[in-house]
């Protein structure tokens, strides 16, 4: 089969095409045509190897990917030939709080993940497709989609009229917003192109502030502040969201966009607010399966920015790159 391998790193010429012979599933594991890919910006960290694990140098990237299944080994009941499936982001993480067992498996960075025609998977990694979702579509959920849902509700525990605040217009962000609206909270969105600003609007963002402006955590706190902000931005923007919070909010931290630093001057106000900070690592096998649901029963579809193809992986990575995606990068195999 077909796949492609990071032989180095730094440069998109570092992901090279190779040949890898069609994995076998054992007991308890699935054979998984991929039909589609899409990126994330970890992806983009690990091909500059920016990453903190970083991965052997042939890993096969990319942990979103959706397919079909086409063989199924010993002691596999829940899943069939045909069943189309999308794979989650920690296979072993299967519900409850996610320990460190559970993140030694992760796709693209542990083992080799899923730019290849066929992945060998555990039952317990994949799940049904929602019938009104096509590969591509289904394929932009196991990451941005599955962290959108943790922050907002798992950890954010978002409640219809409550105010959601979310940073820029990235995967995440979009994917809040489209939950966020869709479960009857208010949602405020930060941005700085006015063009965005009105796809963010017409994607169900009630208010968008410019975050050129210095005080715009003042002018979130000016509408009664957010009760939960899903906090992609990092270093770079931690202590601003803070100030956008309102009293008991629930930040949660999904995104390290601006750096790893640690910004500093962030204990006043989560001491006078009565903030609680919580650390998002996108979300388990329930997690994964909850938000699928709730796309299904409310008919949600994800933003796509453009379709690459398989032969051709790199120019995704280039859009991607390039900061003028609005939208999911997906690749397609023929």
């Amino acid at each position: 089969m077909k796949a492609w391998s990071w032989q180095h790193y730094g440069t998109f010429d570092g992901l090279q095409p190779v040949q890898r012979p069609v994995p076998v599933p054992g007991p308890g594991e699935v054979l998984m045509r991929i039909r589609a890919n899409s990126l994330n910006q970890r992806d983009l960290m690990a091909a500059r190897g920016a990453l903190p694990r970083k991965g052997r140098p042939d890993i096969v990237p990319l942990c979103d990917g959706a397919g079909e299944i086409v063989a199924i080994g010993e002691g596999v009941s829940q899943a069939a030939v045909g069943d189309r499936v999308i794979a989650t982001y920690f296979p072993q993480w299967i519900d409850g709080p996610l320990q460190p067992a559970h993140t030694g498996q992760t796709l693209g960075s542990d083992v080799d993940g899923l730019l290849r025609e066929y992945a060998v998977l555990p039952k317990t990694g994949l799940l049904r497709i929602p019938a009104h979702l096509d590969f591509a579509e289904a394929a932009t959920l196991p990451c941005a989609a599955v962290t959108a849902w943790s922050a907002l509700f798992v950890k954010g525990a978002l409640q219809a009229g409550e105010t959601m605040l979310t940073l820029g217009s990235g995967g995440v962000s979009l994917f809040a917003i489209q939950l966020a609206k869709a479960s009857g909270a208010r949602v405020i969105v930060t941005t700085s192109n006015p063009e965005r600003g009105e796809r963010l609007r017409a994607l169900g963002a009630d208010v968008v502030i410019d975050y050129r402006n210095d005080d715009w955590p003042q002018q979130v706190r000016a509408l009664g502040g957010a009760d939960v902000i899903v906090e992609n931005g990092g270093g770079g923007t931690y202590v601003k969201s803070l100030g956008a919070a309102a009293w008991h909010a629930r930040v949660a931290i999904v995104g390290l966009i601006t750096g790893f630093h640690d910004p500093g001057g962030s204990l006043m106000p989560i001491l006078m607010n009565d903030l609680t900070i919580r650390a998002v690592q996108v979300g388990s096998r329930a997690d994964t399966a909850a938000l699928l649901a709730f796309m299904e029963s409310h008919g949600l579809r994800p933003v796509i920015d453009s379709r690459h193809s398989f032969d051709k992986p790199r120019t995704a990575y280039e859009r991607l790159a390039s900061g003028e995606a609005f939208g999911k990068v997906v690749i397609e195999y023929g």
